[in-house]
């Protein structure tokens, strides 16, 4: 797992004050973990929103707080957005110990189309996005990569028993749990009977039950 950094500094301002840190360019974080004491830290919106659009939740982060010679292993546990806008308000870090397991949701990556739901008739359900799994931090995957190729026939699904991971991920996700499925459409189905309901309505008495007009 590759390993990415993030310059970060103490911090002083608590509480509702944060806003005129934001207003600065700097947003409030926090960093806590196991066997530590939690440490209020702040860091330039501009380098963490772009840290998030590359590695996303599950990476590992080394944090370099101040001018500590060692940087803190770190992983975004929890982040706070403003209901409207969107803005980043506030993330919060999780400090792991690289010898000890840790458990995250992890998002399902689909990739190819399925064969069997190319057609008007029929569709995609894709009943989960992410898998909880169990792992080394350095192990932890960014994403599970689900080929959708595979899916060929009407009904025809993939369960969390399915997806292959590596030998040093554990899923914890119940393996009997539906991923994905290719479905007849219903409404596809409906506009058609509909259509069919019209054109029997629509014709001459007899010819909507196939009989032949009597000379």
């Amino acid at each position: 797992m590759n390993r990415d950094e993030l310059k970060v500094s103490h911090r002083d301002v608590l509480g509702k004050k944060v806003r005129f840190l934001r207003r600065e360019g700097l947003t409030p974080v926090n960093l806590y973990g196991p066997n530590i004491e939690s440490l209020s830290l702040q860091v330039e919106t501009s380098l963490l929103k772009r840290l998030i659009a590359k590695v996303g939740r599950n990476a590992l982060i080394a944090l370099n707080v101040d001018s500590a010679k060692e940087p803190r292993m770190a992983m975004i546990r929890d982040m706070q957005r403003h209901p409207l806008t969107g803005d980043l308000l506030h993330v919060g870090f999780f400090q792991v110990e690289m010898t000890h397991s840790v458990k995250a949701d992890v998002p399902l990556l689909f990739l190819g189309e399925a064969p069997a739901a190319m057609t008007s008739h029929t569709m995609l359900i894709e009943n989960l996005t992410s898998l909880e799994v169990e792992a080394l931090p350095a192990n932890l995957p960014r994403n599970i990569v689900v080929d959708l190729t595979v899916l060929k026939e009407i009904n025809q699904s993939i369960h969390v028993r399915d997806i292959v991971v590596g030998e040093a991920v554990e899923v914890l996700t119940d393996p009997d749990q539906l991923v994905v499925k290719v479905m007849e459409s219903k409404v596809e189905k409906l506009i058609e009977e509909e259509a069919v309901s019209v054109e029997e309505a629509e014709a001459p008495p007899g010819e909507a039950e196939g009989e032949e007009k009597s000379e």
